[in-house]
């Protein structure tokens, strides 16, 4: 199983996830909210990315205006930085967008471990879907996404996930390893 809270992996995996690592690297954004733990989340590090695809990076705060100020004070600078609070599922969130050499980047910060916020488990509840399924699978899910559908749906077309594919992926488990589907 990949290692995903660091992105160590992405230095020897395909070539976008190559590019990916060096621009985080070069950029020091993972150093930068290293106090907050930052993981890359989303399809980028599964390969199951499409032009256009973002970065999300996902982090824990204690001191929600800490984080709050760390966003700005680093990134304002970047084309179309934008920052929002909400709630999330009963979380308070921030989330921070901008540009970075052609990505778009999403930082996603909330009081809770990165590895137990929702894009975390979402990602690697389908990697290990992916690993099961082969690579007829993975092409199936990049051709939906092609098409537009957003990833959570797409795979719940392919396992016939019926409504909500969002929750019914959390559903299907990752405490014992395997999956319930």
């Amino acid at each position: 199983m990949i290692n995903f809270e660091t992105i160590e992996y992405m230095k020897t995996g395909n070539p976008r996830q190559q590019e990916v690592y060096q621009l985080l690297i070069q950029s020091r954004i993972m150093d930068i909210l290293k106090e907050f733990t930052p993981v890359l989340a989303g399809t980028i590090p599964i390969n199951i990315d499409i032009p256009g695809s973002d970065l999300d990076i996902i982090c824990c705060w204690d001191n929600k205006e800490g984080f709050k100020n760390t966003l700005m004070e680093n990134f304002q600078e970047h084309k179309g930085f934008q920052i929002d609070e909400k709630e999330k599922r009963g979380h308070k969130t921030i989330i921070a967008r901008f540009m970075l050499e052609g990505y778009g980047v999403e930082v996603f910060g909330q009081n809770r471990p990165a590895t137990q916020q929702e894009a975390y488990r979402h990602m690697v509840i389908e990697h290990k879907i992916l690993q099961q399924k082969g690579e007829q699978f993975r092409q199936e899910i990049v051709k939906l996404k092609m098409e537009g559908y957003k990833t959570e749906p797409a795979f719940g077309v392919l396992l016939g996930l019926g409504n909500n594919p969002y929750k019914k992926l959390l559903q299907m488990g990752l405490d014992d390893g395997n999956l319930n589907y």
